[in-house]
């Protein structure tokens, strides 16, 4: 695939070292179409936008990792498609949040209620919606402190009602609600349910071995 660069006559300034990707900071925050244009010439990046204008460029993950969020992602598509309820999105769909930020998740739910709110053109774009459900993975490469923060600071602040960090590293998995509760999960052979949310919903743990 040939692709073409943008390129703004701002500076960027790059923080150095980075663990999982890094973050560029532009000299001033850039607008949605300017966020957006960025995204549109530069496919093969997975970005990310904070609320004071950061970017976070994604590297690829590695193999394991590839596979489990493909597992997840299949599960919860495979449960949408039963229930026939909203839609389920993977890891390279971005969500505009309230607090001004651009995020995706490893994999996520919008409910049909919310499906019907977005108008067309919004759709074919970083639409304004909030997901109710989302999962993050960690790969070894990954520092669990920002993802954590992530979760908490970012989905269920922002109003996701279930957030699962599933952390194959260390055998954990964080489940978030919308309450503020955080349970840990230590039993890899478990199945996590997906509540009240998302009703009838299960993943077995054991697939991310």
């Amino acid at each position: 695939m040939n692709t073409t660069p943008v390129t703004y006559p701002s500076p960027l300034h790059i923080e150095w070292p980075f663990d999982a990707g890094f973050e560029i900071t532009p000299s001033r925050k850039w607008t949605d179409k300017e966020f957006e244009d960025f995204c549109q010439k530069n496919p093969d990046l997975q970005v990310e936008l904070e609320p004071d204008g950061t970017l976070l460029i994604m590297p690829p993950v590695h193999f394991d990792s590839g596979h489990f969020e493909l597992e997840i992602a299949s599960e919860l598509r495979n449960y949408v498609k039963k229930s026939a309820n909203g839609r389920s999105f993977g890891p390279s769909t971005g969500f505009k949040l309230p607090d001004g930020s651009t995020r995706a998740a490893d994999a996520a739910w919008v409910s049909g209620e919310q499906m019907e709110k977005l108008s067309p053109k919004e759709r074919k774009s970083f639409a304004r919606v909030v997901p109710e459900f989302v999962v993050e993975l960690r790969s070894d490469t990954d520092r669990l402190t920002r993802l954590q923060d992530k979760m908490a600071k970012t989905w269920i602040a922002n109003g996701v009602r279930l957030a699962w960090l599933i952390d194959p590293v260390e055998q954990k998995v964080y489940i978030y609600r919308a309450d503020g509760s955080i349970q840990v999960v230590t039993d890899f052979t478990s199945w996590l349910a997906g509540e009240e949310v998302l009703p009838g919903f299960e993943f077995d743990l054991g697939l991310l071995k």
